[in-house]
């Protein structure tokens, strides 16, 4: 069975990690230019992993990250 709070406890931070990898790479576009895929993929990934440890040092990570 599916656990709805738990995925309403974590929807707003996917949809903010969406919205960060989009500007993210808004932004690199805006200045560098355009990287190319594999380096733009870098980008994503590196704003993906960082975003979890970050959100947890904020103190604003839901609590079912708590304990992974």
């Amino acid at each position: 069975m599916v656990d709805t709070d738990r995925i309403l406890d974590v929807l707003p931070h996917y949809i903010v990690l969406l919205l960060l990898v989009f500007l993210v790479l808004a932004v690199v576009r805006e200045f560098v230019g355009d990287l190319g895929f594999a380096v733009e993929l870098l980008i994503v990934l590196a704003v993906t992993f960082a975003y979890r440890p970050v959100v947890q040092r904020l103190g604003v990570a839901p609590d079912s990250w708590a304990n992974r």
